[in-house]
């Protein structure tokens, strides 16, 4: 059965934070609030964990993976950034969007789409996703908590706690979450790409194309 932790959405409780991380090290499988909607994480490198969230997710192997940062120096390590790609990112980071981008060295292997080495990034804007990267040090391994047949993310954690209890580790209560994922922003290829329209607003990238 899964941890249920009430943190504070705007001054979240350095105890319950650092319990947290304990269980994401410990190979957890965590459901956590971003500035979108609420999300599924674990540890990036885990493969048990990520593989439960497959699972959990019906994903298949083709599913682009995405790296929760915690800032813009972070998501550089983990991604090749052009400077056209930097001022856009610079712009919108943190923010409701992901950004697809090539990965480098640093992004394991398991997360990768085989094909096109490319690797969802992102950093959120919301003090709860915030305070457990920076005690973590590392990005999330992070999908939209979007069940197997449904269009909307899980807004009410008393709901995922009924449906997730013995799937997941621990659930973060937050709040009421969004009904939108991120916006999904193309940067692999040179010029952007709107894949997705979430609750980002992607006219800044439409009008860059």
């Amino acid at each position: 059965m899964s941890q249920f932790f009430q943190i504070h959405p705007d001054n979240p409780q350095a105890r319950l934070i650092k319990q947290a991380v304990e269980i994401i090290r410990k190979g957890g499988v965590v459901i956590y609030p971003t500035d979108s909607s609420y999300a599924i994480g674990c540890q990036i490198g885990d493969k048990g964990a990520i593989e439960r969230v497959r699972r959990l997710r019906k994903l298949d192997d083709k599913h682009n993976f995405t790296l929760i940062c915690r800032d813009l120096s972070q998501l550089g390590l983990f991604a090749k950034i052009d400077t056209g790609a930097f001022r856009l990112l610079k712009a919108h980071v943190p923010g409701p969007y992901t950004f697809i981008l090539n990965a480098t060295r640093e992004v394991p292997r398991l997360l990768l789409h085989d094909k096109r080495r490319t690797i969802g990034l992102r950093v959120p804007d919301h003090p709860i996703s915030h305070a457990l990267l920076e005690e973590l040090g590392e990005p999330l391994m992070s999908v939209s908590l979007i069940m197997p047949g449904e269009t909307l993310p899980m807004t009410d954690p008393y709901e995922m706690r009924q449906l997730l209890e013995h799937q997941v580790d621990l659930i973060i209560d937050g709040g009421f979450g969004g009904v939108s994922a991120s916006t999904v922003i193309n940067l692999a290829e040179g010029e952007p790409q709107v894949v997705r329209v979430g609750c980002g607003d992607p006219a800044p990238f439409m009008a860059e194309a």
